[in-house]
Parts: C-alpha cells; sequence; structure tokens
C-alpha cells in the first residue's frame, strides 16, 4: 500500500489551526456560525495502542508507525456565546487501496456526538487529498469531510444523515455544516 500522501496530508495537518464554520441545523430551520481554535498534535505509539485497546481493536496491525494518529484539542464559540471545548485521541488504520482511494477505521478513545471510545470508517483520496470520514452514531450518521488544498488551508463539510433502518439509504439530512480551516502560529 502507498501511502506517502496519506501521511503527508496528516503531516500538514499538524499544528494550530482556525476555523469559521456555519452550521445550517434542516430539522429546525436554523443556521449557527462558529469560531474553533483547534491543535493537532502527533501522539506516541504508547498512546496509540491505548487507543486500540480502548476500542477493544481486534485488527492490531503489525506497524503502528504506518497509522497517523494525533490528540485533537478544540475550543470553539458558537455566535450565541455558546462554548464547548474536547481534547480526544485518534488513530487511522489504512486496511486497502483501490487505485486512488485509501479505506481504513478511524478510531476514537472520545466520540464528538457521545462521550465513548468509538470505530468509524474513512477513504483518502490521493489525488483530491480529501478525507472522507463517516460514523454510525445512536440517533445520527455523520460524515465528515475534509479537503486540504494547501499545506495552510482546509475545507471543511460535515453531512449528519438521520440513521434509517437497516438496508435503507440515508436521506433524511439533520445538520449541514460548511468550513474554513487556516493554519496560524
Amino acid at each position: 500500500m502507498e501511502l506517502d500522501r496519506f501521511q503527508s496530508f496528516f503531516d500538514c495537518c499538524v499544528g494550530n489551526w482556525s476555523s469559521e464554520r456555519t452550521y445550517h441545523y434542516l430539522t429546525r430551520q436554523y443556521v449557527e456560525r462558529s469560531h474553533t481554535h483547534f491543535v493537532i498534535e502527533p501522539v506516541s505509539i504508547d498512546c496509540k495502542a491505548k487507543v486500540l485497546n480502548d476500542n477493544a481493536y481486534s485488527e492490531v496491525p503489525d506497524d503502528l508507525d504506518r497509522c497517523p494518529g494525533y490528540q485533537l484539542k478544540f475550543d470553539t464559540v458558537s455566535e450565541t456565546g455558546e462554548r464547548v471545548s474536547q481534547q480526544l485521541n485518534l488513530l487511522f488504520v489504512p486496511k486497502t487501496q483501490d487505485g486512488k482511494f485509501i479505506d481504513g477505521d478511524y478510531l476514537r478513545d472520545r466520540a464528538y456526538e457521545e462521550d465513548r471510545p468509538i470505530i468509524s470508517k474513512f477513504r483518502f483520496d490521493n489525488d483530491t487529498r480529501e478525507l472522507l470520514m463517516t460514523t454510525n452514531y445512536t440517533r445520527v450518521v455523520s460524515v465528515d469531510s475534509i479537503t486540504l488544498v494547501n499545506p495552510n488551508l482546509r475545507i471543511r463539510k460535515i453531512l449528519n444523515y438521520q440513521r434509517s433502518p437497516l438496508g435503507h439509504p440515508l436521506d433524511t439530512v439533520a445538520l449541514v455544516g460548511f468550513g474554513v480551516e487556516q493554519k496560524g502560529s
């Protein structure tokens, strides 16, 4: 598996970032803007192993160095003054490559929507440098896209679908989010 561009994507993501986002809550017909400051730092092999253990992940890779792992800390302030802060560790385990796409599992020791470890799926496009992450939460399915435009600019898109019965397509969007993320000092 060719992981150079995949790893380069994450190397560019390390550092301090500032994000301006707009969230469209379709079920409430409400639009909200927010500002987020976040920091991404690489984690040790021990921390990667802990994320695997926290998720009871059975397919432990032979070489954890090939699995990008990071600590994410963020502080968000909405236009109404509501504040949310969180810190979590995450790990990407590449599993297959089909042409330009790398697919695998995305593990966190703490989920955004629910306070628990969680395993999600990811797909990375080597050509467009888009990382697409899909998480099945209890009530929603979140599809989060990060496109690295250049080492200092990322575009973010978030779609939260209401969970559909098993075997049915996702067709009810509850939230749409858009963001521009710029790397700072």
